[in-house]
C-alpha cells in the first residue's frame, strides 16, 4: 500500500479517482463499508481508490483534554486499512491550517488535484471542515457543482446498536470483547511500542515487555492471558494492566505489561499488537514482593491452562 503524506501528491495518481473520506478510528464496519465501497465502484470503472484520513484525530487536536481514547492509534489505523487490501493510503495531517480551512475550500483542492475526482463516499453522518460545517447535503451540492459523485454509506447495525466508534470505547471499557469484536469485524487489538521499564519483572523472574499504548483505549484492570503478534509470528502471554499497586510511585498512569513465555530478546522499540483473549483476576496489591511473585506463577499457569483448553 502506497501511503501519502499531502493532497498535491493525488496528482500522481491514476484516475478515475475514487475517495474513501473519514477518521476510520478502529476501521470497523462502518468504515470497512465506506472504504470497499469506494474500493469497489473504483474498480468497476477502471479507476483508483484512495482512503483519506487524519492524524491525529481531529479531536486530540481541536479537544486534547476532552478527547476519548483512541481505538487505533495513527500507526496501528494504517496496517489495518493495509489488511483490507487498499493500495493507496492518503494521512493528512490535522494541524491549525487544516481546522480553519472551509468545508467547500477542501473539497475544491481534492476536486482541483485528482485527475479527474470521478466519487467521494463518505459515512451518512461524516462532518467536515471548519467548525465541522461540511456534511454529506453540501458533499451533494458541491458534487453536482464541480462534476463528482457522492455516495453516503447508510450506518452498520449490529443488532439494535448502530456500529460506531463510541459504541465500541464504551464495550472495550467494560470488558465486554464479544459487543466489541462484532461491530469491529475483527478482535480487539491494541498496538503498543516496547519501552523501558523498571525491570522489576524480570528481577520477579518474569521479564514483561512495558507497552506504551498511543492514547489507544484501555480494557478494565486486571491480568489477562493475551496473545501478541511480534514480527509476523504469534505469541503466548499474561499482561497486566493497571497502576502496579504493589509497587506503585504514586503514579495515576495505567501501565499494560506483557510477559511472554518462553522469550527473552531484547525488543527495546520494537511494536507488539497484543489482544486480550481471557480475564484471569482481577489486579490486586500485596503484602510484599514474594507474594507478587507467586502470584504471577498462579498467573502463568492458569494463563496456560487456559491456552490449553482452546482459548483463542
Amino acid at each position: 500500500m502506497r501511503v501519502l503524506r499531502s493532497i498535491p501528491e493525488l496528482a500522481q495518481i491514476p484516475g478515475p479517482v475514487f475517495l474513501a473520506i473519514g477518521v476510520f478510528d478502529g476501521v470497523h464496519l462502518g468504515h470497512q463499508a465506506v472504504i470497499s465501497t469506494a474500493v469497489r465502484h473504483a474498480a468497476e470503472a477502471a479507476g483508483t481508490a484512495v482512503v483519506v484520513t487524519f492524524d491525529p484525530h481531529p479531536a486530540k487536536f481541536l479537544r486534547p483534554q476532552e478527547s476519548p481514547r483512541l481505538l487505533t492509534a495513527t500507526a496501528h489505523k494504517i496496517a489495518l486499512i493495509r489488511q483490507l487490501g487498499v493500495s493507496h493510503l492518503l494521512v493528512l495531517k490535522f494541524d491549525q491550517e487544516m481546522a480553519s480551512t472551509p468545508p467547500a475550500e477542501f473539497v475544491r483542492q481534492l476536486v482541483t488535484t485528482a485527475r479527474p475526482l470521478r466519487e467521494i463516499c463518505v459515512g451518512q453522518e461524516w462532518s467536515f471542515g471548519k467548525n465541522r460545517a461540511g456534511n454529506l447535503a453540501l458533499l451533494e451540492k458541491l458534487g453536482g457543482e464541480l462534476e463528482f459523485r457522492v455516495v453516503g454509506v447508510e450506518p452498520i447495525m449490529s443488532g439494535e446498536i448502530i456500529v460506531s466508534s463510541t459504541a465500541i470505547r464504551k464495550a472495550v471499557e467494560i470488558g465486554n470483547f464479544a459487543g466489541a469484536t462484532q461491530m469491529l469485524g475483527r478482535e480487539y487489538t491494541i498496538l503498543g511500542t516496547v519501552e523501558s521499564g523498571s525491570q522489576m519483572g524480570r528481577s520477579l523472574g518474569f521479564p514483561t515487555a512495558n507497552l506504551s499504548a498511543h492514547s489507544e483505549q484501555f480494557p478494565p484492570n486486571g491480568v489477562y492471558a493475551a496473545e501478541a503478534q511480534l514480527e509476523g509470528k504469534r505469541l503466548r502471554g499474561v499482561i497486566n494492566l493497571g497502576v502496579r499497586p504493589t509497587v506503585a510511585d504514586g503514579s495515576p498512569a495505567r501501565v499494560l505489561e506483557l510477559h511472554l513465555f518462553d522469550f527473552a530478546r531484547d525488543i527495546y522499540g520494537s511494536d507488539i499488537e497484543v489482544r486480550f483473549l481471557r480475564y484471569l483476576r482481577p489486579e490486586q496489591k500485596f503484602q510484599n514482593l514474594a507474594a507478587l511473585r507467586a502470584q504471577i506463577a498462579r498467573d502463568v499457569e492458569a494463563a496456560q491452562h487456559a491456552f490449553s483448553e482452546g482459548c483463542r
